[in-house]
């Protein structure tokens, strides 16, 4: 069901996030959008990753592509960790360019000399892969979850669909097995969930599931890897 009425407000951290009136919802959690998603993706996930791996390209999907916080961020580590990244965001309903540029994550993040490429994030063309830079290839797919086929090809999952209260169907058996087969051998999985009934779903396809300390406001998150 697409949403329609959508609100910017103000995290606990300074930076905007999107909030859904109709399930009382955020995009991100409401005390820190920015806090959420560098400790959850950027340190639990590709830093965690990378101390024990290198690659020469890590592949990365994000599923709930949203405002492009997470893909902004990755970008800036990776620029300056020196490391090439093709990243595939899944996303159904996007929101649109003109409600993307008034969020202020350039601004928090003191990567204001990084607006373009923030904005190309959300500029360039759907279902086609699109250099955002020498070393950072997007494709952004407007699809349903449940519609993803990627099999044995990512690294790295950033899980940031909408929480299991409002839309269980996303948090099931199911769409974690898309998640496990998408994934290759040691690929993790990163999410700020941390629902018993989400662990025993991962469990179930098979993941090693950790609960880690999680985010401002929360107090653990999931991390779950391919065996």
């Amino acid at each position: 069901m697409e949403i329609v009425k959508r609100d910017i407000i103000t995290t606990g951290d300074g930076s905007t996030t999107i909030h859904l009136p109709e399930w009382d919802e955020q995009y991100h959690s409401k005390h820190g959008a920015i806090a959420e998603a560098k400790h959850v993706f950027i340190q639990k996930g590709l830093f965690d990753l990378l101390q024990d791996n290198s690659f020469p390209v890590l592949h990365i999907l994000e599923i709930g592509f949203g405002t492009g916080l997470n893909a902004f961020i990755t970008y800036l580590t990776a620029l300056e960790i020196l490391q090439k990244i093709n990243y595939t965001g899944i996303e159904a309903y996007p929101i649109g360019v003109a409600e993307a540029n008034l969020m202020n994550y350039p601004e928090v993040l003191e990567a204001t000399t990084a607006q373009t490429i923030f904005e190309a994030l959300h500029d360039t063309p759907w279902e086609t892969p699109e250099s955002i830079s020498s070393d950072f290839i997007l494709t952004k797919r407007k699809q349903f979850f449940a519609d993803v086929e990627e099999e044995n090809s990512m690294h790295l999952i950033y899980f940031d669909a909408f929480g299991a209260r409002v839309q269980p169907e996303l948090w099931t058996v199911a769409i974690f097995e898309k998640m496990y087969k998408a994934l290759q051998s040691k690929g993790v999985l990163v999410t700020y969930a941390a629902k018993g009934s989400v662990r025993r779903a991962m469990q179930e396809v098979g993941f090693l599931v950790e609960r880690l300390p999680g985010p401002p406001g929360k107090r653990e998150m999931l991390r779950a890897t391919k065996s």
